[in-house]
């Protein structure tokens, strides 16, 4: 089965192969195609069916966030309130975005949680919660860099507040890959991580938004989907 779009689309499609002995192929055509690019099948249409005749199936995780499954990366906070902003926005691309980004800054408020990843527990404020399977947002943003599709861990990461003054170096070491080493960023990977907040909230699972309570739960089952990729998709 093919799936023909972005990330939503992509775990539309895939929910319903994860688990299966099928293997989900990728045409990207959505707005940051994140998955797409951690694998290598970012590109052209030549590029894409290419990997379709020719890759090999390759087993992927999965991560759980409340029970909804997420192939590339699940969040709270603020990324939660910008991709709901996005999913009702009635234009798409890159201005739209940024538009939207805009306008959902001026709204965020800090998120004081409690992550508990195995026996350490961090009590932490957040402006926004990344708990990633593999590594960007799409567009190149990388919010987890050192994540692997496949190593059977989770890579979480918690931005500090966003104000005016930190906002433009976040943004500068999140498309260069390297906000694992920004002051005041919290990184942790773990097969599993629970996340307590102050009252219900609004999460999200590859764009796609839901209603939560006060306590979510990321789990990962290792090697739960099969994508046909071209050979070293993932650089190591």
């Amino acid at each position: 089965m093919v799936a023909v779009g972005g990330d939503g689309t992509v775990n539309e499609v895939a929910r319903a192969l994860a688990g299966t002995p099928a293997a989900l192929g990728l045409i990207a055509a959505g707005s940051g195609n994140g998955l797409a690019r951690h694998l290598g099948l970012h590109g052209s249409w030549n590029h894409a069916f290419a990997a379709l005749r020719t890759g090999r199936p390759r087993a992927i995780d999965v991560g759980f966030a409340h029970e909804h499954p997420f192939f590339n990366v699940a969040g709270l906070g603020f990324e939660a309130e910008l991709a709901d902003r996005f999913n009702r926005a009635r234009r798409r691309g890159l201005l739209a975005y940024a538009f939207l980004t805009l306008r959902a800054l001026r709204a965020a408020q800090p998120l004081a949680c409690r992550i508990q990843a195995g026996d350490t527990t961090h009590a932490f404020t957040t402006s926004t919660l990344a708990v990633a399977n593999a590594s960007q947002y799409g567009g190149g943003i990388r919010i987890a860099p050192r994540a692997r599709v496949d190593d059977g861990r989770l890579d979480l990461c918690a931005l500090p507040p966003l104000r005016w003054t930190n906002l433009l170096p976040l943004t500068w070491r999140l498309r260069r890959g390297r906000i694992d080493a920004a002051p005041g960023v919290l990184q942790l990977q773990a097969p599993a991580f629970t996340v307590e907040l102050p009252g219900p909230a609004r999460l999200h699972t590859d764009g796609e938004t839901h209603l939560v309570g006060a306590r979510v739960e990321f789990t990962l089952k290792p090697g739960h989907l099969r994508v046909l990729c071209p050979p070293l998709a993932e650089p190591r």
